[in-house]
Parts: structure tokens; C-alpha cells; sequence
């Protein structure tokens, strides 16, 4: 069945982006909104410091599922790759090596976070409040890490294939079950934070289901047990195009979790407000972030076909996409900050926290938007290691904000922390994009 396969080497650049860009943004966005929902049902079900629980797992969750999304897109690189040049006895070889690969890091990956996970919330310097809270999520959402990852890695393949419907119809389907179990864990059976998590896993479980259902039945990459035959250099590939991506995001995790530890210090309400704040950062960023994904799969086929002019033209169609949610969604923040947080959050110490932060944010949101096709594009092109740069540069932007900023002026520095971190890594694959390109013109000239 290859019905949802799309071919980005041929057709009009902008009408097959968007094409796979709406149901993709659909996908993410809903992804987000049942983030959203968790949190909302959280607070009016569990309270304020729920939240702060629920919210303090942010940067830990993200350094371990960063990781493995990493290595999922930069498998999936390759995989498009393959699929643009037509090779696809080279790509059925790429998807088995994924599928080994995956599964040995999933279950490294697990021992790993459930481990340490009480010593990181330490390091963060996690309030003794929230700390019980902490342990409870934390154990269920990173046991269930394995839903999560091969949710992650399917529906990657999934869109270096051009598919993005297949991911669309999962995540409407687990989202439905995911609020409906939240809901019914919270205020039915009172299980408190943990049932969040329970919904979380369920309905990731679901997903990813789905989207290897679907994968099983195309029919050109079809594996075969010659398929899995080993190969040191295909396994070297991989990991060259996926390490340096999973690097990059945990290094950002780290970042985070740097000022995580900063906010906490600063009690409970400063760990609510900036909870919340991330949440609205996480949605609002979203459809430039799905820019950024087209990106990448437009980018890897047309790479591999060798049509260069053709990335040129998908690079403006993405930027555009990323502009215009911009001027929506950085006005949200900046003019109805006080609705965002009244929506979620009810105790005013939290809300006015969250005041100074969304206008901040959401002028610089630009930066950030258009952070993520450029970056998808330099990875897509075959350069992984300067994305890994500029998120060592996003870290160290990060954290020296933090630390020269909060003592001085307050919760307002987290949203500096933000904006430094987003413009320098912008400047580092904007630069570096436009060397890239115009050494590929002239190679193929």
C-alpha cells in the first residue's frame, strides 16, 4: 500500500509541503493539546503543586525522550534519503539496522532514567513539597519509556516516507483516550499524579501501534531476514546522522534542567509558574516545529535525489509556514497572558510570575520558529554535527542567562534564558546553511 507515500522530489515544492504539513500540525498539535488537557486536569483536579510535579518532570523527561527523538529523526534522515535516490533494497537494510538499533537503546534507556531517576530530581533541586509527587510520575511514564520511543521511531519512518496521515489519525485516536483516561483516573478512582502517567503510557501504546501497523503493510519495505544480515557500516551511518541529533536535544534537556534547578530554588510557586510557561511555549512553538519537520523529510528526499534548487524552494515555503504562526501565536502571548495563565493556574502568587514571562517569550518567539527549519535543513543535508554545536551553544546561552540574570531581576530571566539560547543557536545554523547551499550550487553547476 502506498497510498499516504509522498515523493518530495517531484511536484511543487510548496503544495506537497503542505500537503503533509497540515496533517502533521494537526498531529503535533494535538499531541500538545492533550499535554495541555493533562495539565489543565491536573490542576483542577490535583491543585497547584501537582502542576509543579507534573511540570518539574519536564526537562528530565525531555533529556531521555530528546534523546531518543534525536536518534529517531537522524534515522529517519537516512531513511528518506534512501527513499529520494529510489534504493530501496539500501533502505529496507536502514529500516532492520533502526529496529535493532532501537531496541537496544530503549532498554538501556529505561534502567538508565528509572535508576537515576531520584538522584536527578535532587540535582534539580526538586522541593520536598513535590518530591513524593515527583518519584510517583517519573517511575510510571519513564517504565513505560518503551511506548514512547517506538511511537517516536514509527512515526518517523512514517514521514521520511512522506506519510504523515498515518501519525495524524494515532494521535487523534490516543488523544481521545488519553483525556478521557485522565479524567477517569483523577476524579474517579483519586489516583492522583500517577494516573496522568498511566494515561500518558496507554494512549503512547496505542499510537505507536497504529503506525507500525501501517508501516507492516507497505509493501517495498517489506523486511526479509536478509534484511537484518549485520553491517557495521550501515550501523556507523546511522548513528553518525542520530547520535549527534540525540546529543543535541539532551544537551538542550540539560540546559533546562540547569534552570529548572535555578527556578526551584526560588520554591514551589516559581516551579508552577514556569511549569505552565513551558507548557504554553511547547504548544505555541508547535507549528514551527512541524515546519521544521517537513523540513527535514522534504530536505533528506531531495538530497538523496540530488535536486538542490528544490531544497532552496522548500526552505521559503517553511520559513513562511513559521512567520505567520509567529504573528499569531507570539501575539497570544504578548497581549493575553493574563487569560493563558488564569486558564490553567489558581493561586496569584503563580499567575503573576507567569505575567512577566509570556511577553518576553513571545517577542522572541521568531527566533525560535525559525531555529527549527533552518536546523532541519542542515541536518536533512547531512550535517549533524553543527545542530549538536549550536545546541552546546543554546546550553551555555542558557545557563549563563540563568545565572547572571535571576538574582536580579527575578523570574523574568527564564524568559531571557529562552530568547538568548534561541537566537544564538539560529545564528549558528542560519550561517551555516547558506555555506552548505552555495557549496552545493556550485557542485552542481
Amino acid at each position: 500500500m502506498k497510498s499516504n507515500v509522498q515523493d518530495f522530489t517531484i511536484g511543487k515544492p510548496g503544495k506537497v509541503i503542505l500537503a503533509f504539513f497540515l496533517p502533521m500540525l494537526m498531529t503535533n498539535m494535538l499531541q500538545q493539546v492533550y499535554n495541555f488537557v493533562d495539565t489543565l486536569i491536573v490542576g483542577k483536579g490535583l491543585g497547584d503543586d501537582a502542576v509543579a510535579a507534573v511540570g518539574n518532570m519536564g526537562s528530565l523527561f525531555f533529556l531521555i525522550v530528546g534523546f531518543s527523538l534525536g536518534l529517531s529523526n537522524g534515522f529517519g534522515i537516512i531513511i528518506a534519503q534512501s527513499f529520494g535516490a529510489k534504493d530501496y533494497g539500501s533502505l529496507r537494510k536502514n529500516l532492520a539496522s533502526t529496529i535493532v538499533l532501537t531496541a537496544i537503546i530503549t532498554i538501556f534507556l529505561t534502567e538508565l532514567s528509572i535508576i537515576f531517576l531520584p538522584l536527578a530530581l535532587e540535582i534539580i533541586r526538586t522541593d520536598s513539597i513535590i518530591m513524593n509527587d515527583c518519584l510517583k510520575y517519573g517511575y510510571f511514564v519513564f517504565g513505560g519509556l518503551v511506548t514512547t520511543i517506538l511511537y517516536n521511531i514509527a512515526s518517523c519512518i512514517l514521514r521520511s516516507l512522506g506519510d504523515s496521515k498515518t501519525p495524524f489519525l494515532s494521535i487523534v485516536i490516543s488523544s481521545v483516550i488519553n483525556v478521557f483516561l485522565d479524567w477517569f483516573c483523577i476524579f474517579i478512582l483519586h489516583t492522583g499524579v500517577e494516573g496522568a502517567a498511566i494515561a500518558t503510557v496507554v494512549s503512547q501504546l496505542i499510537s505507536a501501534v497504529i503506525c507500525i501497523w501501517k508501516l507492516r503493510t507497505i509493501d517495498f519495505i517489506r523486511l526479509h531476514k536478509t534484511d537484518y544480515i549485520l553491517d557495521g557500516r550501515r550501523y556507523a551511518l546511522l548513528l553518525k546522522n542520530g547520535l549527534p541529533m540525540a546529543f543535541m536535544n539532551s544537551i538542550t534537556a540539560i540546559g533546562c534542567m540547569v534552570v529548572q534547578a535555578f527556578v526551584n530554588g526560588y520554591g514551589v510557586a516559581f516551579t508552577g509558574a514556569y511549569a505552565v510557561c513551558s507548557r504554553y511555549i511547547n504548544l505555541f512553538m508547535n507549528p514551527a516545529w512541524t515546519a521544521g519537520t517537513a523540513m527535514s523529510a522534504y530536505t533528506g528526499q531531495n538530497y538523496g535525489a540530488k535536486k538542490y534548487t528544490r531544497i532552496r524552494k522548500g526552505l521559503h515555503v517553511c520559513l513562511l509556514i513559521s512567520f505567520v504562526t509567529y504573528i499569531l501565536f507570539g501575539s497570544v502571548m504578548v497581549f493575553a497572558g493574563r487569560f493563558l495563565a488564569n486558564l490553567i493556574l489558581n493561586e496569584q502568587d503563580y499567575i503573576s510570575l507567569a505575567l512577566v514571562y509570556f511577553p518576553i517569550a513571545g517577542s522572541f518567539l521568531i527566533m525560535v520558529d525559525f531555529l527549527f527549519v533552518y536546523r532541519s535543513a542542515v541536518q536533512a543535508m547531512g550535517r549533524p554535527f553543527i545542530p549538536m554545536l549550536s545546541g552546546f551553544a543554546e546550553m551555555i546561552l542558557r545557563i549563563a542567562t540563568i545565572v547572571l540574570f535571576i538574582d536580579r531581576i527575578g523570574f523574568r530571566a527564564t524568559a531571557f534564558a529562552e530568547a538568548a539560547a534561541w537566537t544564538g543557536a539560529l545564528l549558528i545554523n542560519l550561517i551555516t546553511y547558506y555555506i552548505i547551499f552555495s557549496r552545493l550550487k556550485k557542485k552542481a553547476g
